[in-house]
């Protein structure tokens, strides 16, 4: 398949000086300072390649390189040293609304938004209406932009942008437009895109879209690519030294290793062909584990943490514990509905037997949950059902009982 673009040794420095507006009262004093101080490399000899057709991701902490890669393509900057190829039509969602008037209607900025992607007048007008149903802003169409919100100022640039037909396509952070409703139709267009073969580059923090959506990821560190891969083992590497380095394991005592901890996994039991798991399936985590010897009262606890490292819940097998034969064993944890949120959630595996810690591995796999049928506000999905009935409602005493004992509790 031939490469849609190319990256080759390519060197990024940034000097203190570039970009820099000084009064000229000022430059004598500021030049020896300048030219003392060190340029600052954002990439330092990158070199990736990306296919006709594949969706590539890139991730990263905070002054990675991650959006200097995408200025650099974009030509909103050029590099130090080494060679860009691309290959066809290229668009970039760097900054999205940057093209906007503030003075000028909604319908005036598509038409003005629209001719700096290269879009001809004559096809902006055939794809007015699908981008004005797709931003949501069809009330507001003829008022000036600088009447929007910040939401729909950034949901009608994504929706110009969603309607460009490049053969390569640059986004940049575009998932943290708008609310949760916009956001799925966001990664909705995106995945339209893909299936049509377009090539696309995707740097996001929100590392589930990354899994879910691209073929490969590349994992930059400080302007190098550390590493570059199959998304689920790039991120979960990511995560681990992220989360590793900022929080210590809950336990870091000594460790007995009588029983072992030898494989994580999880399951949808209600997909057929399919390891994803969403928000409202039900669920089996599975704990593999190797025991030295006969074990009594062994227990094994999940600990899965939020993004941030916070805890979120725990599976156990309970204080109680079971009883483990020498040898090979596993522990399936069978979960009826999944409440968690569409993410990524980080786990720590711990074997013990009370007051020993046999195993306890930190950070050792993920769990990705996707969104389900219905959509998630807030932190947890609680399952329910509803019914509506004529009438006035009639109180029993049940109900009696429980709201006075509500009020009490208060």
């Amino acid at each position: 398949m031939p490469e849609a673009l190319q990256f080759r040794n390519v060197t990024k420095n940034f000097h203190p000086r570039e970009g820099m507006r000084t009064p000229a009262s000022w430059r004598d004093r500021l030049s020896t300072w300048l030219e003392k101080s060190p340029a600052f490399t954002a990439l330092d000899h990158v070199s990736f390649a990306v296919d006709q057709g594949e969706a590539l991701g890139i991730i990263g902490h905070n002054g990675a390189g991650k959006s200097t890669v995408l200025k650099l393509l974009s030509r909103i900057t050029a590099p130090t040293a080494g060679e860009i190829l691309i290959r066809g039509s290229l668009s970039a969602l760097v900054e999205l609304g940057s093209g906007f008037h503030p003075e000028l209607t909604g319908r005036e900025n598509i038409y003005l938004n629209g001719s700096q992607f290269g879009m001809t007048r004559k096809e902006i007008a055939r794809k007015l209406s699908s981008i004005v149903e797709f931003s949501g802003i069809g009330s507001f169409l003829d008022v000036p932009v600088k009447r929007y919100s910040s939401g729909m100022y950034l949901r009608l640039s994504f929706a110009i942008a969603a309607h460009l037909e490049p053969d390569t396509l640059l986004l940049d952070e575009v998932l943290a437009v708008g609310d949760f409703a916009f956001q799925r139709k966001c990664l909705a267009r995106i995945d339209e895109l893909k299936r049509s073969k377009k090539t696309i580059l995707f740097i996001s923090h929100d590392l589930a879209a990354v899994e879910r959506l691209c073929d490969r990821v590349l994992l930059l560190s400080h302007g190098r690519i550390l590493r570059q891969g199959r998304p689920r083992e790039v991120i979960l590497e990511y995560q681990q030294s992220n989360l590793i380095a900022s929080a210590p394991p809950a336990f870091s005592g000594p460790l007995s290793r009588t029983v072992e901890c030898t494989g994580f996994s999880y399951r949808s039991t209600c997909r057929k062909d399919s390891d994803h798991v969403h928000t409202g399936d039900s669920m089996t985590v599975t704990v593999e584990f190797f025991a030295q010897e006969t074990v009594s009262g062994l227990v094994i606890n999940v600990y899965l943490y939020w993004p941030n490292g916070y805890l979120c819940t725990h599976l156990s097998t309970g204080a109680e514990g079971f009883n483990a034969e020498k040898g090979p064993g596993y522990v399936e944890f069978h979960c009826p509905v999944v409440n968690l949120v569409p993410g990524l959630f980080l786990v720590d595996v711990a074997i013990e037997r009370t007051p020993e810690i046999m195993d306890w591995r930190h950070r050792c796999s993920y769990l990705r949950v996707d969104q389900g049928e219905k959509a998630v506000i807030g932190d947890m999905y609680l399952p329910h059902s509803w019914s509506c009935r004529r009438g006035q409602r009639q109180e029993s005493s049940a109900d009696c009982i429980a709201s006075n004992s509500s009020a009490g509790a208060l």
